[in-house]
């Protein structure tokens, strides 16, 4: 802007590009998508004694799921799963989590956020967008190929666990219902040992206590399950058909709780909740706790309250008007957990998405406009809201994809972007379409290795457009290799999300990505690029 190489109404027409819209919609929408239990459920039953059914089913269910849906949300809300399995290591599981996403997410046009700048891009041109599934045959087949590579190289990734997490450990109580989902199956069988953070310490049935609980004991109806974990991780267990926690039989499980400490001066010390009349006394009811330096086993009910005890309470709307909150308790900090949505809620988010984006691919509805109404109804029928939407709103995103959305417009104001093609002309102005085809995804893929995927996509799209309109070729098939080759990060665990969160997640190095991501790298884009230079030259 300083050097008047873009103006602030380019900034600002960048901030309002269509494919950064649609992709804002799709991220409001995802936060709505994963609150339902689709993903939890599968997740449980992904893990297997065979590292090869295990495999099998982590690459299929993230593959597929990242064509659909955010692939970084997917990668997200597995990853606790795989860092906590007793079974493999976590590391021969994580970047196969995220490559499996980084593959997936190129099938169709929503799968990454990628495709829909490119699309952007083609529109602003005044060219036509992509249709849904112009991406699918090329991204099916690369993926499916890759996956199996990945599968056969697997011997080249570290042995380690995942990096533990940092929590502290709270003991909760659910009780099984008699139409519960987990009746007459064991705890292997109910995949009650792959909650991520959260552990079966001890089974109360009727007047007995089973600990330790063994993988074959059947669970039966009225059986209090014990857990001991991560509270945050409470939704991974609160989607089961059936069980219910201490406090929702209060009904005053909400999206937020209330973390406080037993005072020293407590009238409650060394009483029961039950004998204390918790519920009726602070309009709150306890849905875990957690005593420092001693462990605590038991029905929660029953257990004797000790001053420094941590309570983490479900509170009614009298709570904070109790004169006898501050006689009690200390309060720490308010816990946000992921709100519970009901059968039909759950029903009217998927078959709501589903329809937006069969609209979308028969373009009968633009994807943007579909989105817009899709989150608009979500909010009407209070499955999402407006402080939940303000609050997951993608800020750094943004400002990533503008800033580089701008900085691309700068360069070709500049006449860069014109130079490097005139620079290439005399090399190519002789040579096959092929050849540029190769140069443009080369050198968009290695610049993805070092910035963002949407950043290449963004620099890389403008020079590719120079280069077609000079040597009088199609657009398309360069379009793509641009969206392909921006998204194929698999060298660096910088270049794209899912990377950097299993990066983060495990005791992985550079060098790791480097060992198994360049012959995917390769594999990958010799297929891409085959099969882009046989359809259309």
């Amino acid at each position: 802007m300083i050097i008047q190489q873009i103006t602030f109404n380019d900034v600002v027409a960048n901030a309002t590009n269509t494919g950064l819209i649609t992709l804002i919609l799709l991220l409001i929408v995802s936060t709505s998508l994963d609150k339902t239990t689709f993903l939890k459920r599968i997740g449980r039953t992904i893990l297997n004694k065979s590292y090869s059914v295990t495999y099998l089913r982590l690459f299929s269910l993230t593959f597929f799921s990242s064509a659909l849906l955010n692939n970084t949300a997917v990668v997200a809300s597995l990853i606790s799963t795989i860092k906590q399995n007793q079974l493999h290591p976590a590391s021969k599981l994580l970047i196969p989590l995220s490559y499996a996403a980084i593959l997936g997410g190129t099938v169709t046009l929503i799968g990454t956020s990628t495709n829909l700048i490119v699309d952007s891009f083609l529109i602003e041109k005044g060219l036509k967008g992509f249709d849904f599934f112009d991406f699918t045959v090329f991204g099916l087949s690369a993926g499916i190929i890759c996956g199996v590579l990945l599968y056969i190289l697997n011997p080249l990734l570290p042995k380690f666990a995942g990096n533990k997490s940092n929590y502290n450990s709270y003991l909760l109580e659910a009780d099984v219902e008699a139409d519960s989902e987990l009746v007459g199956k064991s705890i292997e069988e109910n995949h009650l040992r792959n909650l991520p953070e959260l552990f079966l310490i001890e089974i109360i049935r009727g007047n007995k206590l089973i600990s330790p609980v063994t993988p074959d004991l059947v669970i039966e109806k009225n059986d209090k399950l014990i857990f001991t974990g991560n509270v945050k991780n409470i939704d991974n267990i609160g989607h089961i058909k059936g069980l219910t926690f201490f406090a929702e039989t209060d009904g005053l499980m909400h999206e937020n709780l209330t973390e406080v400490i037993v005072s020293n001066r407590a009238p409650i010390i060394g009483k029961t909740l039950k004998q204390t009349g918790f519920r009726a006394l602070f309009d709150a009811a306890v849905v875990a706790i957690r005593r420092d330096g001693e462990s605590i086993s038991g029905k929660i009910g029953e257990l004797q309250l000790q001053a420094g005890d941590f309570l983490l309470l479900a509170t009614g709307t009298d709570f904070q008007k109790r004169e006898n909150i501050s006689k009690n308790f200390f309060i720490v900090s308010e816990q946000k957990i992921m709100r519970k949505l009901t059968v039909l809620q759950e029903s009217f988010t998927w078959f709501g998405f589903i329809t937006v984006i069969a609209l979308a691919a028969l373009s009968i509805l633009p994807l943007a406009t579909g989105l817009l109404f899709f989150a608009a109804l979500l909010v009407v029928t209070k499955i999402s809201s407006i402080a939940e939407i303000k609050r997951n709103l993608p800020l750094n995103l943004i400002i990533v994809i503008v800033g580089a959305l701008s900085l691309a417009k700068g360069l070709e104001h500049s006449g860069v972007l014109l130079m490097l093609t005139n620079a290439l002309m005399p090399l190519l102005e002789h040579s096959s379409p092929i050849v540029a085809l190769i140069i443009v995804y080369l050198l968009t893929l290695l610049l993805t290795e070092f910035v963002t995927n949407n950043a290449a996509a963004a620099l890389m799209f403008p020079f590719a457009y120079g280069l077609v309109a000079s040597l009088n070729l199609p657009i398309m098939p360069f379009a793509l290799a641009v969206a392909f080759a921006a998204s194929a990060s698999f060298i660096s665990p910088y270049g794209y999300q899912t990377n950097l969160l299993v990066f983060s997640a495990s005791n992985y190095k550079f060098k790791h990505f480097v060992k198994i991501g360049t012959p995917i790298s390769m594999l990958y884009s010799t297929i891409v690029l085959t099969m882009l230079s046989w359809y259309y030259f």
